[in-house]
């Protein structure tokens, strides 16, 4: 089986270097017939891949450990769930699932637009060729990268097994979604760099690659909230993120790629910022490709990374061609890019849109920076400085409110040049919702001046999208005789892109104020040393430590804890927190238990005890208001991302036309 995968990868790589070539070759001597045989490899990219994939599911699953891959990362005891997950827990695994989802994305692109924008397509699925091609050749030629690596030790009767941090549901979405918003954002930088080749640089590609966009968007959005949830309830430290380098890898293309998802709305409406969308594209496809490397350098230290491998200068050597490539491409297009409309005023939907822009990749280089520091310092000095979490915190703060306000202010003001009328309209409910907001918390006694800020804030933008969604809906009411709920349900349905962004704002709104709560607020009582039947007291809440269970298996040592929770003396419930000790990999574990609600957490981490009885045991408490909201805005969020994604048969028909057209014009 081993020799089946690795044969299957070695023909991908002949396959993407026949589609990196061909199409460009048909295109450039008018061959229709050498056109359609490179666009053709790409299906049969997706095929041969698709072998290697089932192949390595066959071999985890049957516990075939002469596969090097296999003995890594299952077990004889490990789960049928976590084996299918085990595909990517490891660097060879997880680079090809890059592959595998790049091949299926290259296929649909061609599937696509058999019969629509029929000279973009060579260049856009060469250019994806090229990409198949590089991580093809770095898993068929280095050591480490091949998942189908015969294992040197034969075939053993038991595996290493999985690292227990990833025996969470959290670990099979993760990966997943990460992959697949950074996969997806691959495809529109191919048909923006096609459009620079064949110097088509309307909004053809643009809305080419609407759908494409959002998707990549809304996947990465999900990796780093599942991501954030895993750290959440498995890390045991009670946070969701500590400016970790490889969760800043997938936070900073998230950054571009929202700056390029609302920027792109000025160009279609406006025909403005040609070169910044394309600027901006291109740093979201070159910050996936960064993210990808951050986790194999081994340059960095995270518990998200697989380790020292010998892949790591090859991806700074894409990375610097991606961009040597693509911005030299850009600047030999300029004359051609000049938009038709330039800003009118600085009081208008435009220039709110362009600072948003701004201050996501403001951000975005913050986080950069950050990451880059220990790195570069070591470079020049000799000497690794490290980056905490109070660099980005002190930096990124500031801005995020200022993006906070303007995610309020961009539904509202006007087109063009906002005038005092439009400004009072729009904004005198939602300021004055904000201003009733900020005198209730300082009357209930709240002095956190950051808290407060972001409140206030969060008050504004929400009663600015209540407004959108009230104004519409009233409207739709009168125009149609409908129940105020079938109006707004008709009005989003209609217009699922507008209004499926506003829910998205919600729930990015949500999800920040739960972070202001949690990091504003958070109590902790840490290394807190009990016997049975002592207490600890944290702000009003006190834990009381009851009992104590542990049992032994051939895996691993179990340990739990049973603790009585109360609040200001009323018995809320208990908590059950688990240490474990794997003994092959002499690797201890956590699990947390927490008892939630709306308000807050009250989050217990059982971090060593004296076996068998428990004897004196140490925990940590965390006390995290508001956590829950993060969740729940991250719900809202993806609700929102669904609606907006869902095709819209209408526009889809007026786009179909539209594109027929520029077909029989090119033809002829």
């Amino acid at each position: 089986m081993n020799q089946v995968g690795y044969t299957a990868l070695l023909l991908a790589v002949m396959l993407a270097a026949y589609g990196a070539v061909m199409p460009v070759v048909g295109a450039r001597l008018g061959r229709r017939d050498l056109i359609q045989s490179g666009l053709h490899s790409a299906y049969a990219l997706s095929a041969v891949v698709g072998v290697a994939a089932v192949v390595l599911w066959i071999a985890l699953v049957t516990r075939d450990y002469s596969n090097y891959y296999v003995w890594q990362y299952t077990s004889n005891d490990l789960g049928a769930f976590y084996t299918f997950s085990a595909f990517w827990a490891g660097n060879a695994g997880s680079m090809l699932l890059w592959l595998l989802l790049l091949s299926l994305f290259s296929a649909t692109v061609v599937y696509q637009n058999r019969v629509k924008n029929r000279e973009l397509v060579p260049y856009v699925v060469s250019i994806l060729m090229v990409i198949s091609l590089f991580f093809g050749l770095l898993l068929v030629a280095f050591e480490g990268s091949n998942p189908f690596e015969a294992n040197p030790m034969g075939s053993p009767a038991q595996g290493n097994g999985l690292n227990p941090m990833l025996e969470n549901p959290g670990m099979v979405i993760h990966p997943v979604a990460t992959y697949l918003g950074y996969v997806g954002f691959a495809v529109p930088f191919a048909f923006a760099m096609a459009a620079l080749i064949t110097k088509r640089l309307g909004d053809f590609w643009i809305r080419s690659t609407r759908r494409w966009t959002l998707a990549g968007w809304f996947f990465l959005t999900i990796g780093n909230l599942v991501g954030a949830w895993w750290a959440y309830v498995t890390l045991g430290w009670g946070g969701f993120w500590a400016w970790d380098p490889v969760e800043n890898a997938s936070f900073m293309p998230w950054l571009t790629g929202t700056a390029f998802l609302h920027s792109v709305m000025i160009q279609e409406k406006k025909d403005m910022l040609k070169v910044w969308n394309i600027v901006l594209i291109i740093m979201t496809f070159t910050l996936t490709i960064f993210g990808t490397f951050l986790t194999r350098s081994g340059i960095i230290n995270s518990v998200h990374s697989f380790g020292q491998a010998s892949v790591g200068p090859y991806f700074i050597g894409f990375m610097a061609l991606t961009l040597v490539f693509s911005l030299n491409l850009l600047f030999s297009r300029l004359d051609l890019l000049k938009s038709r409309n330039e800003l009118d005023s600085l009081l208008s939907r435009e220039s709110s849109f362009l600072m948003n822009n701004l201050l996501l990749v403001g951000m975005a280089g913050t986080v950069l920076w950050g990451v880059l520091w220990p790195i570069l310092s070591e470079a020049i000095t000799g000497d690794k400085q490290t980056v905490g979490p109070p660099f980005f915190d002190t930096v990124i703060r500031p801005i995020g409110l200022v993006f906070m306000f303007l995610t309020g202010v961009c539904p509202l003001i006007a087109w063009r040049r906002a005038t005092f009328a439009n400004l009072r309209k729009n904004f005198m409910y939602p300021a004055g919702f904000s201003l009733v907001v900020l005198a209730a918390l300082l009357v209930f006694g709240m002095t956190h001046v950051w808290a407060l800020i972001a409140f206030t804030l969060s008050a504004f933008v929400l009663a600015s999208i209540f407004m959108e969604f009230a104004r519409g809906t009233l409207v739709r009411r009168e125009m149609s005789g409908e129940n105020l709920f079938r109006a707004l349900a008709t009005l989003t349905w209609r217009n699922k892109r507008r209004y499926g962004g506003y829910i998205v704002h919600t729930g990015v709104i949500l999800f920040l104020i739960g972070v202001t709560g949690h990091y504003s607020f958070q109590e902790k009582a840490q290394n807190v040393q009990l016997a049975k039947g002592e207490s600890v007291t944290v702000g009003d809440y006190t834990v009381t430590y009851e009992e104590f269970s542990s049992f032994n298996t051939d895996e691993k040592s179990v340990g739990q804890a049973i603790f009585r929770l109360e609040e200001n003396g009323k018995f809320l419930g208990t908590a059950e927190p688990v240490r474990e000790f794997y003994f092959a990999k002499e690797q201890p574990w956590t699990r947390v238990d927490r008892h939630s609600t709306l308000l807050r957490d009250v989050y217990v981490s059982l971090m060593e005890y004296e076996a068998p009885d428990g004897g004196t045991i140490t925990v940590d408490i965390n006390i995290n208001p508001l956590t829950s909201w993060l969740w729940i805005g991250g719900v809202v969020a993806t609700l929102g991302g669904l609606i907006a994604l869902w095709p819209d048969r209408r526009e889809e028909r007026r786009l179909a036309a539209r594109y027929e057209r520029q077909a029989r014009l090119h033809e002829v």
